[in-house]
């Protein structure tokens, strides 16, 4: 859930690391900051399933609060401080988006998957020999792991008939799934064009999402052979180094209220709509994709 908090918790209780007094001030700090946003946001409501005259403004009212926040921690001595395998940083962007979402999906159910998740992948059986085959499935599950899960634990039992041998799996199963970045470079949309191609082969049902602050890429690649469903580039800019936002004629873009609006509604009509599809379903129609 709180995915930054948790971040920040970890800072002030490790046991060796973060003990510096530079670090243990700035901890203070944001976490001052932190409890500020992170109260505004759970007293803040909604959007929820039902289409709202007020949904867009509560959308940039949780924009405002997550710009405020983002150029707090963003200050160049936090940045030097706690670099990016910190995560310190990233996990913003993460739980703005369960701010994001968590009055929808709880809507639909209090038991619904929302946040990081490990989730399923493949599965497959891997008895050692034909004598233990015969007596429980030996079952092997692949996860993947993803930044943001909207999705449902599913609980399965498996037995081979005749044994009393029970194996008790639980599956996570995304219907989204939101790949969080602070920039969006060719590498890493490749990675997660592979994750979404995986993610479907499993559940077709499933849409796979990149959310980032910046973007990396050229003119020069094709956005259309990537099995993403969609790319939010929450600036509308492109990526610079990191020292080089500290530059005096650095001009940072905001996050752009409109982008995350289409973020919110993409979702919601996913969430929302009818997943009818197949051969059955395509047949009565005439044609089925």
């Amino acid at each position: 859930m709180y995915v930054h908090g948790d971040n920040l918790k970890q800072k002030e209780n490790h046991g060796t690391k973060y003990r510096d007094a530079t670090s243990v001030s700035y901890v203070k700090e944001i976490r001052v900051e932190y409890d500020k946003w992170n109260k505004a946001n759970e007293d803040l409501k909604g959007p929820h399933i039902e289409i709202k005259e007020t949904d867009s403004e509560i959308i940039k009212e949780r924009v405002r609060l997550f710009a405020k926040y983002k150029d707090f921690i963003d200050e160049q001595k936090y940045a030097e401080q706690f670099d990016s395998r910190s995560n310190l940083h990233s996990s913003v962007l993460e739980e703005f988006i369960y701010y994001l979402f968590k009055d929808i999906v709880f809507e639909f159910s209090e038991h619904a998957q929302l946040g990081k998740a490990h989730a399923f992948k493949d599965i497959f059986f891997n008895a050692p020999n034909f004598r233990e085959m015969v007596t429980k499935p030996y079952t092997k599950i692949e996860k993947k792991d993803h930044d943001f899960v909207i999705g449902v634990n599913i609980d399965t039992k498996m037995q081979v008939h005749g044994s009393t041998d029970m194996e008790e799996v639980t599956l996570q199963i995304p219907a989204v799934a939101i790949e969080c970045k602070t920039y969006l470079d060719k590498t890493m949309l490749e990675g997660s064009s592979t994750a979404a191609e995986q993610l479907k082969n499993k559940n077709p049902n499933g849409i796979y999402i990149v959310v980032s602050e910046w973007l990396k890429l050229t003119s020069q690649v094709n956005l259309g052979k990537y099995k993403v469903d969609q790319i939010y580039v929450l600036r509308k800019q492109k990526n610079t180094d990191r020292e080089f936002r500290y530059a005096d004629d650095y001009e940072k873009n905001q996050i752009h209220e409109d982008v995350v609006e289409h973020l919110f509604s993409t979702v919601r009509d996913h969430l929302s709509s009818d997943w009818e599809k197949g051969v059955e379903y395509g047949l009565k129609k005439g044609f089925l994709l």
